[in-house]
């Protein structure tokens, strides 16, 4: 039976991914966020298991990767938790890395939107092409998720990906279909997602700026 860290467990995408995880698979769930046992609400206690902590607190994360198969990672923001997690998966001997990033860490965003995607989150492209890198760098198995803009739907599950070294597909996705899709990665046995860095977004959303704004 598997075993999966979510790092970030109390953000939104994580609560969906806890929740799809619960229905469609057996996985053992160690949910790692700070103040976690007052944001996140359990629901199967054999199965979830809270733990409060910073992903900077190098001896709390070394016991969290404790019999972990895999490790989902909310947000790739700052270089010295990613630059730890690795250092605490390979202790631990951990492969399986998944993170979710921003779109626009490869210059993949072209065009009138990826103009417009610049000009909003420019110093966040720029921090996160370290935090890429680092996880590129490693030896993990590592799938990176370049995530469109994102929004709450919870009939929508649409995505489609992209490989690096294509131009993004769309502006936007929902934060549901991002959870079923870390979902089918955790479940995949082939190894395809292995070393990959994937553009993920709704289909048909090839607009000049995500619906919402």
């Amino acid at each position: 039976m598997k075993t999966v860290l979510i790092l970030g467990a109390a953000g939104q995408i994580s609560s969906y991914l806890v929740s799809e995880l619960l229905k469609e698979t057996d996985f053992k769930l160690k949910l790692f966020a700070r103040n976690a046992t007052k944001r996140i609400n359990v629901t199967d206690p054999s199965r979830e298991t809270v733990i409060d902590g910073d992903f900077n607190d190098t001896q709390t994360l070394t016991i969290a990767m404790k019999d972990v198969d895999a490790v989902y990672l909310n947000e790739m923001r700052d270089l010295p938790s990613v630059k730890k997690i690795v250092s605490a998966m390979d202790d631990n001997g951990v492969k399986q890395f998944i993170g979710a990033t921003v779109l626009g860490i490869e210059d993949e965003v072209k065009g009138a939107f990826g103009n417009w995607n610049t000009s909003m989150i420019e110093s966040s492209i720029t921090r996160r092409k370290k935090t890429a890198a680092v996880i590129k760098d490693s030896d993990l198995d590592y799938t990176i998720l370049r995530l469109a803009w994102l929004f709450n739907d919870d009939k929508n599950t649409a995505y489609e990906i992209t490989d690096s070294g294509q131009p993004f597909g769309g502006t936007e996705v929902s934060r549901q279909a991002v959870a079923k899709l870390i979902t089918a990665i955790l479940k995949d046995e082939t190894g395809k997602y292995a070393r990959q860095s994937l553009g993920v977004n709704e289909p048909n959303t090839n607009f000049d700026k995500p619906s919402f704004y």
